[in-house]
């Protein structure tokens, strides 16, 4: 689906009031509470603020909390099974050859770009650095996870907020989304902590796969009207955000919703390769789904690559180990897709700065159908497996029983009707996620983040400890 150009002028609400967005803005080194410009030229050679946000990125504790969060199958005591972080470095590797690619076409046609400093490497970094982070904000038990902490708000006791806070902030936490929780720890203020991470708004702007508030829900086709990543908490940043990147807003309404910064299509791309391929070959690798698959259904990824088929296949069977010949094969479908995803950017390059193109960048690509059934095999053989699915079940259920105990804990000392549980109960959470909290919505956001930021054994551990297992 394409917006209208007239429809695009009329909403637009850029600094220059145009229909494109520009990559020098696109690129801002610019950080939350900064007074003044950081132009390109005047940075670090040997430590660019780009790479000073992977850096931060890789320190944080909400990213070193994803070694012990679900990818795919929760609980797992296999080694060979990917979790949120090994996850979130493959897509960042993937990522950053993705970002250095496209920089070097966009350097190539754009020399105003090259001549103010900025390099390919730069590109690729920005696209790293998102993708590292891309699943920061994600809760334990995966979406499973996601789903129960919603349910909570919607129909469980969580629902008595309905009216007492605005359809905007209810819908925040009856929808509770990981992308929105990433955005809201990269960027909020805390006692003693301004601006989160303060990452420079290009890589805060790639890191927005859905730059929306909760509501109104889906309200095109588009594929970044599909989620939301802003929190009522977070909007008013946004907003400058937005401004300073130079997105396009498409809401004629009070409702904030912009098109994306075109590099976030590329984090998206580097997740959906990952996930597509890696969960297969974890399929594989746990025996859920047969070996042979490997070659029938990765062959359309393999005969793209630039190795002559009789050799792959060669290699392949001389390696010993299932392992070793998955990995391999795993590998040179990601360099085929790689380039696939190079390719169609290029080619939707001036759509993307115009905010018309629609689709995830993937949906455009040979290889389609081929993706999609690969992801359907893996629904059948490993996302709804009785041992996945027994698992998401006792982590939807513990997660239920956090937040009853914990949200009728804060519940009630908002409510000035503490009892002596109560106390007890909010003497575990940490004084982060309580203070400088001005109204309830802030106050129940924070604790449903304190609740999301927990790793799947502290979780399971905190639920034997409230019900009286020591």
């Amino acid at each position: 689906m394409f917006f209208h150009k007239e429809f695009l002028v009329k909403l637009n609400l850029g600094s220059d009031n145009s229909m494109t967005m520009q990559w020098e803005q696109l690129l801002s080194l610019r950080k939350q509470g900064d007074k003044i410009t950081r132009p390109r030229k005047e940075e670090d050679p040997t430590r660019l603020s780009y790479d000073v946000d992977y850096d931060r990125i890789v320190f944080s504790g909400a990213f070193r909390s994803l070694q012990d969060k679900t990818q795919v199958i929760p609980l797992s005591g296999s080694g060979f099974v990917h979790t949120r972080l090994t996850h979130s470095m493959e897509v960042s590797v993937v990522g950053r050859s993705l970002g250095r690619a496209i920089g070097a076409s966009v350097l190539a046609k754009d020399p105003l770009l090259a001549s103010l400093g900025y390099q390919a490497n730069d590109f690729g970094t920005i696209v790293a650095s998102a993708a590292l982070a891309h699943d920061i904000g994600n809760p334990p038990f995966g979406h499973s996870g996601e789903k129960a902490i919603g349910d909570f708000f919607r129909s469980q006791e969580g629902s008595i907020l309905k009216g007492q806070i605005s359809d905007k902030e209810y819908e925040d936490l009856c929808s509770f989304e990981g992308n929105a929780n990433g955005f809201k720890i990269l960027t909020e203020n805390r006692v003693g902590v301004q601006g989160g991470l303060r990452l420079t708004y290009a890589t805060l702007g790639t890191f927005i796969k859905y730059p929306k508030e909760s509501l109104p829900i889906k309200p095109t086709g588009a594929i970044w009207d599909k989620k939301y990543n802003i929190f009522q908490s977070q909007k008013d940043f946004f907003q400058e955000l937005a401004q300073e990147l130079s997105l396009i807003s498409i809401s004629e309404s009070i409702d904030k919703r912009f098109v994306r910064h075109p590099l976030a299509f590329l984090v998206e791309a580097a997740d959906d390769i990952c996930y597509t391929l890696i969960d297969f070959e974890d399929g594989i690798n746990l025996g859920w789904i047969p070996e042979s698959y490997a070659l029938e259904y990765l062959s359309p990824f393999i005969q793209g690559s630039k190795i002559a088929i009789d050799n792959i296949t060669q290699k392949y069977h001389q390696l010993p180990y299932k392992q070793d010949r998955i990995a391999y094969l795993r590998a040179l479908s990601i360099g085929t897709l790689i380039r696939e995803v190079v390719t169609i950017f290029e080619d939707h390059q001036q759509a993307l700065l115009n905010g018309e193109l629609t689709t995830a960048l993937l949906d455009k690509s040979q290889y389609k159908t081929q993706i999609e059934k690969i992801i359907n095999l893996s629904i059948t053989n490993i996302y709804q497996s009785p041992q996945v699915v027994e698992k998401e079940l006792a982590g939807y259920a513990i997660l239920q029983h956090l937040l009853k105990v914990y949200f009728t804990a804060v519940y009630h000392h908002w409510k000035g009707e503490t009892s002596s549980y109560d106390r007890i109960i909010l003497k575990t959470i940490p004084d982060q996620y309580l203070l400088g909290k001005e109204n309830l919505y802030e106050l129940i956001l924070s604790l449903t983040s304190y609740i999301a930021s927990l790793t799947d054994t502290q979780t399971t551990q905190l639920h034997s400890k409230l019900i009286g297992i020591l």
